[in-house]
């Protein structure tokens, strides 16, 4: 049986500041993207500029948003990230 290392999170959103990203949320198929300003020690993300998506369409610009670490389901650097539209998988062991 293979081990798994843990994954420390932090380093890698402190890497995408000032950086376009989009966040997925875990519920109702909403995405932002924005810049991210900032994100603190709970993992809690202000976007700037943030546009706001959901099942892939836009329902505009919002400005300054701060999201809950909570209610994120992932996060992409948003020139990485596949077109709005994808599906999600399914998970298979």
């Amino acid at each position: 049986m293979a081990t798994v290392a843990p994954f420390n999170p932090r380093p890698l959103l402190q890497s995408l500041v000032d950086n376009d990203i989009v966040v997925r949320l875990k519920w109702a198929e909403t995405e932002y993207k924005g810049r991210l300003v900032s994100v603190d020690l709970y993992m809690n993300i202000q976007l700037s500029n943030a546009e706001e998506f959901i099942a892939g369409v836009s329902s505009g610009t919002l400005g300054q948003v701060l999201i809950r670490c909570n209610n994120v389901l992932w996060i992409g650097k948003a020139d990485e990230v596949e077109p709005k539209g994808w599906k999600d998988t399914n998970m298979t062991g």
